[in-house]
């Protein structure tokens, strides 16, 4: 049973990580600011540290948050049993989901599984109809609040910089202060979590000094990167107009040097038939000059991020990016591997868990490894709904998008809601679409997305009680 529980515990992380890491890499592919190739790259690699290094100190809270364990103390094999359903049903549903390409909360998906699975093996009353609700509640709530605050933030920087005649200056201005927004946002979900492992211990010093420090000594050095990208972009944005401007006087030149020729050849051509009419004495249809063909068009796709604005923000979306892809994979991994720690700890003590518990590494790494085994094999079709099919982004659109989602989170975990990364994201994107064009947004995927969020619960919960009723029928015969 533990050994196939393991494949369907990798089973759900494959799927979670082509379906969830969307939620980091998304927006940055959509936008330009990382090829498709380097999103897997760095989403893998991030997501796999987080997990492993981080992601031992979750506990297997949701196996116990809406259904109370001890009700399956006298059967822990019915408890094994309804964990597995629960890992085929949440994999099963992210399955499908990513097959259509649709971002579904992961958290949620456990949940209904759960939701489902008890309802069958002990009654409706073992379920919190309360917590459900709450989570239920966060499906209108997270988006509407990710949306604001991108559309606010992103309207501020359109109107202060995007909009500006010159546009270079009032970003210099700008740049001490997105830099303190992004590390305060992503700083503090990153920070704390490193400075308790690593640093607590051996210094002197309360946790959250040592994160002050750290963060101002991040927000002076990536204010640096700024200035001095920002520098070297404008240069090479001077050279290129310079060597523009070379062009086009060039181009003056030879188009003044063919009219000469065409001059010249007319004149040839004039002379050649007034012979011809003074030796023959007659009259024959001169051939038409042939005009110069035109200039083709310029058919080359322009440079991603030619514009100096644009590109730095496309450095600054880099960084978000990689802080939710590592706060991704040391949080969301749960989701795939606390089902899995429960069955383990069943069948290492023979009792039902009562309390929260630790995770074991080895139930990590297969967690990790599943999540960049699926974003590598399946990852793009999310990563191209989020970044392209919403709406077309830019570096700047997508900065702003990633931060509302990172602010909402916080907000949420700081009072204690569950919320759902993917909707945040979504919600986010929208709120940048709706201060651009209400006409730019894809009302017909935006559409789908909404029905893939609303079913998620109960048709996880239904697929849990499905596949649960099934294997306590064939236990017996195992």
């Amino acid at each position: 049973m533990l050994s196939l529980a393991s494949f369907l515990a990798f089973y759900l992380a494959w799927n979670l990580g082509a379906n969830d890491v969307a939620n980091s890499m998304g927006t940055s592919v959509g936008s330009k600011a990382v090829t498709m190739r380097q999103a897997l790259m760095i989403a893998g690699v991030l997501e796999f540290a987080g997990a492993v290094l981080f992601g031992q100190d979750v506990s297997a809270t949701l196996a116990t948050k809406l259904i109370n364990p001890a009700l399956f103390a006298p059967m822990p094999e019915t408890l094994v049993v309804g964990m597995v359903a629960v890992l085929l049903a949440c994999g099963v549903w992210l399955n499908i989901a990513t097959s259509r390409g649709l971002p579904v909360s992961s958290s949620h998906a456990v949940v209904g599984a759960i939701a489902g699975f008890a309802c069958v093996a002990i009654s409706p009353q073992a379920v919190d109809w309360r917590s459900l609700g709450i989570i239920s509640l966060s499906w209108v709530v997270t988006p509407i609040v990710s949306g604001a605050i991108a559309a606010l933030f992103y309207s501020q920087i359109k109107r202060w910089i995007l909009d500006q005649p010159d546009a270079i200056a009032p970003l210099n201005e700008w740049i001490p202060w997105l830099s303190v927004a992004l590390l305060s946002a992503f700083g503090i979900l990153v920070l704390p979590t490193v400075v308790e492992k690593f640093f607590v211990e051996s210094l002197p010093l309360p946790s959250h000094t040592v994160s002050l420090i750290i963060g101002a000594i991040a927000v002076v050095g990536l204010t640096g990167f700024g200035w001095r990208h920002l520098e070297e972009a404008g240069g090479n944005g001077q050279r290129s107009a310079v060597s523009g401007q070379r062009s086009a006087v060039s181009s003056q030149q030879s188009a003044v040097s063919g009219q000469q020729s065409a001059v010249s050849g007319q004149q040839s051509a004039v002379s050649g038939q007034r012979s011809a009419v003074s030796s023959q004495n007659q009259f024959s249809t001169p051939p038409l000059p042939s005009s110069a063909s035109p200039h083709p068009p310029n058919s080359s796709p322009l440079t991603p991020h030619t514009s100096p604005i644009e590109s730095l923000m496309a450095r600054f979306q880099l960084f978000s990016a990689c802080f939710v892809a590592f706060a991704h994979g040391s949080n969301d991994v749960g989701n795939a591997v606390a089902p899995l720690a429960a069955i383990a700890y069943i069948h290492r003590t023979g009792s039902v868990p009562l309390e929260g518990f630790q995770v074991p590494l080895w139930i990590l790494v297969l967690g990790g490894a599943g999540i960049v085994v699926g974003l590598a094999v399946w990852g793009k079709k999310v990563i191209a709904t989020i970044g392209e099919g919403i709406i077309p982004l830019q570096p700047s659109g997508g900065f702003c998008a990633e931060l509302a989602t990172a602010t909402t989170v916080l907000l949420a975990s700081r009072l204690g809601l569950p919320v759902s990364t993917s909707h945040a994201l979504v919600g986010g994107v929208v709120g940048i679409g709706l201060v651009q064009s209400m006409q730019a947004l894809r009302l017909q995927t935006l559409g789908a997305i909404g029905l893939a969020w609303v079913v998620t619960v109960p048709l996880a919960a239904v697929l849990g009680a499905t596949i649960f009723s099934l294997g306590r029928w064939l236990l017996p015969f195992l």
